[in-house]
């Protein structure tokens, strides 16, 4: 008898893990929604940057060619979700050594950018904060990237915090709610959703967006002292 009560048991078990996971994520569990289809440029435009490279789609990703200085993409559609979302893609560097897929997202009724090895590849951070890009504020630090490596960047917004994970590394996390966010002046172009690369090749894939729970609003809101 135990050995038959043994599977019913471990399913009874699984469930609950289940009933508490969706619990935990809160009644709105968040649903991702694919803003590249990576076969076209639907919905997207190329960004009208001066003596910019080619755009060109090829095996599923977005590709920048090297622009003097700078390549990318805009989105061309209202973008679903201004604050306590989640943004997702995936981008390499094809060549050169500045930043590859820079990408500018909305904060509330603003913008910013996130900046993916910058400054001659030497900083990556939130650009602007008070009048402070990612080279002068608390958010810049030193990743190295490799050519022709696949990263997954991850960036939450809520109306305290941005957060930024670089594949499973966190790389930001600055409270924002009484600062000024902007855009540098050569990041508006990319507003409201964009993604560029300064004088390097880039590729950008995998494209999402997802609101978050109440319980990931609330865990993104502490930043720890």
């Amino acid at each position: 008898m135990t050995s038959v009560l043994q599977p019913i048991r471990r399913s009874f078990v699984l469930i609950l893990a289940a009933v508490a996971l969706g619990a935990a994520l809160g009644a709105d569990a968040p649903t991702a929604t694919r803003l590249f289809d990576g076969k076209s440029l639907e919905g997207w435009k190329q960004t009208e940057f001066f003596k910019s490279g080619e755009v060109k789609v090829e095996d599923g990703a977005m590709i920048f060619a090297p622009g003097s200085p700078m390549t990318g993409v805009t989105f061309a559609k209202d973008v679903p979700l201004r604050v306590n979302y989640e943004l997702v893609y995936d981008a390499r560097r094809l060549s050169g050594r500045d930043f590859f897929a820079a990408a500018t997202f909305p904060v509330g009724k603003s913008y910013a950018t996130f900046v993916n090895g910058g400054w001659g590849g030497s900083i990556t951070g939130v650009s602007s904060l008070n009048g402070a890009d990612a080279s002068e504020n608390e958010t810049g630090k030193y990743y190295r990237y490799e050519n022709n490596r696949w990263y997954r960047f991850r960036i939450q917004v809520t109306a305290e915090v941005v957060r930024c994970w670089i594949d499973d590394q966190a790389v930001v996390a600055v409270a924002h709610r009484d600062r000024q966010v902007a855009t540098r002046v050569e990041s508006r172009s990319s507003q409201p959703l964009g993604f560029a690369s300064y004088e390097s090749g880039g590729a950008v894939r995998k494209v999402e967006v997802r609101p978050l729970s109440t319980v990931e609003v609330a865990t993104a809101n502490k930043i720890e002292e």
